[in-house]
């Protein structure tokens, strides 16, 4: 008898969490099937090649991964466009001797989203972060690192502003 109402009351929440559309992801319901992530032109003052192309790819991966959303060309739901904005390398902090002891990458995009269902969740928001690196290391050789963690930030932080109703 315990088993039967433990089973019971497992199919009622189960029944209750899929009727209220929520997902498992915090996005709730979308009121969307596809979405489009346009092209992001690099117009920073200082270009760095490919890096349009991996930021471009990454937020559509991203997105892929946290929904179950179907990425398309064109005509999407939820369309995120936009440009990167800025790509600079400063100094953060100093030595004794006046010399950098660590510098800073910092990468921004605008973004535009645009929700074909509901234009009220539409927005066009600047969206920055940076890595923190040695000054006596170049930045080449930390690259790759800087990069995935700025793209995984600002990813998130696209996705949290387009998606996340909490």
């Amino acid at each position: 008898m315990k088993k039967i109402q433990i089973i019971i009351t497992t199919l009622i929440v189960a029944i209750a969490v899929a009727s209220c559309g929520y997902n498992f992801t915090g996005t709730g319901d979308l009121n969307a099937k596809t979405y489009q992530v346009n092209f992001f032109q690099n117009n920073a003052p200082i270009i760095e090649p490919g890096l349009d192309r991996d930021f471009t790819l990454g937020l559509q991966d991203f997105i892929q991964n946290q929904t179950s959303l179907d990425l398309v060309r064109s005509n999407g739901d939820l369309v995120y466009e936009g440009e990167i904005v800025e790509y600079r390398v400063s100094p953060m902090s100093a030595t004794a001797n006046n010399t950098a002891a660590q510098n800073r990458l910092t990468i921004a995009v605008q973004v535009r989203f645009t929700h074909k269902n509901r234009p009220e969740d539409d927005f066009d928001k600047r969206f920055s972060f940076f890595y923190d690196y040695p000054a006596s290391t170049q930045l080449p050789s930390v690259q790759a690192t800087a990069f995935q963690e700025i793209f995984d930030r600002l990813n998130l932080d696209i996705f949290n502003a387009s998606l996340a109703n909490w």
